[in-house]
């Protein structure tokens, strides 16, 4: 596709307009050793392997995914493993990279998710320059942040992620908070809200419920978490009808959700965004899914590993769900990329008797036919693991007018 002008350009059928790739530099490396972090076991599959992303498979990676966007819009995504490992000279190398490849009039994002702990002066300059937009990874205030990320010594980093916070906000890098949910920190919705909000300053939080699947066989195993503490530790798959003990129940997630929502709601609309409220409520007025949860198919957000293994997602970073080596095709004219390999379990949502429910969800309850918030942790049989109000578990949240012609909770 290299090459090809514009207007003569042929999309093959079925070609998603925007695919976002969510690269990983450093693959599984990482600073940290979160027990809860299942993508640290992925490190058994590739043994031997140094990780660092090669030169030719980063010009790939930037130039394929310029190239497979039918949109004027451009997202270039950096994960891990902890990808500031990498250097800044790999990233310095990406945007020009970016800009080289980049059409005319097409815009460019570039984005980060990392833990802060190398972030300095010099990074924060280089952030903020190249105006990418990073994701920071905090679990709250000292105690809760402190239960799980720890360092490979086991040392805490809440301090050192507070220092990247302070630096980023001293040279004006944009960031927002990507907060996992689990059981040290599910209980305290409203001072975790309060604290991002106020202490740490974002306008952009992401809550993410931490549900981990397990066999009978491993769960004592898994409970020990995936970090490298645990020397027994399997590679994680999408397996089992349990999950471990760090999990999330339906009831908590359910009270941290209305904790969370009615402190937004009542002080911060339009001022503070968190990612599931806004997502849900697009997804109730009829507007297009931005989270795949809410989405009747999947497949469009794809994982790409250092050495550019291609996978239909994320969270199923799994030999059998591999979609092939990333510089085998671009990706616009690879079906392997959507249809086949990231849809065929959409296709399992679309066709499913649920779906008309999921459609309709709106995580919260408000004030419409109460319909649960289904969070899958697989699609590959099995039952679903969900958080669930159809099994009584869920709590609803009901909404009324009050008298200013507003909504408050009704008590």
């Amino acid at each position: 596709m290299s090459g090809t002008s514009e207007a003569t350009k042929v999309w093959p059928r079925n070609t998603p307009s925007s695919v976002h790739v969510l690269a990983k530099p450093t693959g599984v490396i990482c600073d940290l050793d979160c027990k809860y972090c299942f993508f640290l076991s992925k490190e058994e599959l590739y043994p031997g392997s140094k990780f660092p992303m090669a030169d030719d498979t980063l010009e790939a990676y930037v130039r394929q995914v310029i190239e497979s966007q039918q949109s004027s819009h451009v997202t270039i995504a950096w994960q891990g493993g902890e990808p500031t490992l990498i250097g800044l000279d790999f990233f310095r190398r990406a945007s020009v990279l970016a800009r080289k490849y980049l059409r005319r009039r097409a815009t460019l994002e570039q984005t980060i998710q990392t833990n802060a702990v190398l972030i300095d002066d010099e990074w924060c300059e280089f952030l903020r320059e190249n105006a990418f937009l990073v994701g920071l990874s905090m679990d709250g205030p000292q105690a809760m942040h402190d239960a799980y990320r720890v360092d490979k010594s086991g040392a805490p980093t809440f301090f050192q992620v507070m220092r990247a916070v302070r630096l980023m906000q001293k040279h004006n890098v944009e960031f927002n908070v990507l907060c996992t949910v689990h059981d040290a920190n599910v209980r305290h919705a409203v001072e975790i809200y309060r604290f991002f909000r106020d202490e740490v300053k974002t306008q952009f939080v992401q809550f993410i419920p931490i549900v981990q699947r397990s066999t009978t066989e491993l769960l004592d195993i898994t409970n020990a978490g995936w970090g490298e503490q645990n020397h027994r530790r399997p590679l994680y798959t999408q397996d089992g009808s349990l999950v471990t003990e760090r999990s999330v129940k339906p009831k908590d997630w359910g009270e941290f959700l209305i904790g969370a929502f009615d402190e937004w709601v009542t002080h911060d609309v339009g001022k503070v965004f968190v990612q599931l409220f806004e997502s849900a409520l697009a997804s109730w007025l009829g507007l297009p899914a931005s989270l795949c949860i809410f989405s009747e198919t999947c497949g469009n957000a794809l994982a790409l590993e250092h050495n550019g293994d291609l996978y239909s997602c994320d969270h199923f970073v799994e030999p059998p769900l591999s979609a092939g080596e990333y510089q085998e095709a671009t990706y616009a004219a690879t079906d392997r990329i959507g249809p086949a390999a990231g849809l065929r379990r959409g296709q399992a949502r679309h066709s499913s008797p649920l779906l008309p429910r999921m459609r309709s969800t709106i995580c919260l309850q408000w004030g419409v036919p109460a319909q649960p918030l289904y969070l899958y942790a697989g699609w590959r049989g099995g039952p679903e693991l969900s958080l669930c109000r159809t099994q009584g578990l869920f709590p609803a949240h009901r909404w009324s007018d009050d008298v200013d012609g507003g909504f408050a909770p009704r008590r």
